[in-house]
């Protein structure tokens, strides 16, 4: 692997899920890794992961162009992670996927780079009823649009420790004895540990994969909402019903729960859930996959009990405890 010591990557949302993976990737290969987020203060505990001055946060506000540009000059490559899973008053889908990406791109532009990675995600898509779905599409061509060269990568549902399905279903099973099945639970999904899709990433900007593409990023195996539950409830050790719930019931539930600062359940969710969200026939043809790429992605399997131990009853001492 070539030394990149003297090469300058910034990521903005760099201190989030998937960002603390792909800063420690690029840190690894040696490059020096700008953390481009709106409180680096509270970014600091990612220094660590690279030698000394290899890792440093900076400030950076998607609503202020200046910002953006300070956190880029003297940068040789930019990637984007920054996103939302649910709107509030203060961030929507449009400014935070569409807006900030688009701003992101001009600022790489104008300061001469052409190496830009943009996060998206499977079923991006202008048409969509979902909100989420058609700002990630918007924010994908406006990167295409500024940067022709952009690489757009669009992971399925992301695992690992601090993902936001696994901990969330584990934290009700903790309290809850049912737990919905929405839409019979027969949604299917191709969950990508968070680690495998860091690679791709850094691989970007190494400069592996084609630029201009879309390459869509999913495990090994296509799993339904239940079977992933199910799997949940194994590695958890817990007992508890899993009740079907028609959509209808789901919108109805997701109304109340948008009520709540943090919503477990929102009306855009539900929607999302009506589809599968697993890697596209094109983009398996094209090779612009993990296979594609020659990485042999994780199973959901090898992944998760590596974090939700900590939700068995007696914890990771559960197994010895019934003996």
């Amino acid at each position: 692997m070539a030394d990149q010591s003297s090469k300058i990557v910034t990521v903005f949302g760099g201190s989030g899920f998937l960002g603390r993976h792909v800063v420690r990737a690029l840190a690894k290969r040696g490059y020096r890794v700008r953390i481009a987020v709106r409180r680096p203060e509270l970014a600091g505990f990612m220094q660590p992961q690279g030698g000394v001055g290899q890792i440093f946060p900076v400030q950076a506000n998607l609503r202020h162009d200046w910002s953006i540009e300070r956190a880029i000059e003297g940068a040789d490559a930019v990637v984007n992670l920054v996103g939302i899973l649910f709107e509030t008053s203060k961030q929507s889908f449009d400014a935070i996927h569409k807006g900030g990406a688009a701003a992101i791109a001009k600022a790489t532009k104008k300061a001469g780079l052409s190496n830009m990675v943009q996060i998206s995600a499977i079923g991006a898509n202008l048409d969509s009823a979902s909100g989420y779905a058609r700002s990630k599409a918007a924010g994908e061509q406006a990167v295409l649009a500024t940067i022709p060269e952009a690489v757009i990568i669009r992971p399925s549902l992301l695992i690992g420790p601090d993902d936001d399905f696994f901990n969330k279903f584990a934290q009700m099973s903790r309290f809850s004895p049912a737990l919905p099945l929405i839409g019979g639970g027969e949604t299917k999904f191709q969950p990508a540990f968070v680690g495998d899709v860091a690679e791709v990433i850094a691989r970007a900007i190494d400069g592996e994969l084609e630029g201009g593409q879309i390459y869509e990023l999913g495990g090994p195996q296509a799993k339904s909402f239940k079977e992933l539950l199910q799997i949940m409830l194994k590695e958890t050790q817990r007992k508890r019903l899993l009740i079907p719930m028609p959509f209808a019931a789901a919108k109805a539930l997701a109304w109340w729960a948008e009520m709540l600062p943090t919503p477990v359940l929102t009306g855009d969710q539900v929607i999302l859930l009506q589809s599968d969200n697993v890697v596209s026939e094109d983009a398996r043809a094209a090779g612009r996959t993990f296979e594609g790429l020659g990485i042999s992605p994780q199973a959901v399997e090898a992944v998760v009990g590596s974090y939700l131990w900590s939700y068995r009853p007696s914890g990771q001492y559960e197994a010895n405890r019934r003996r």
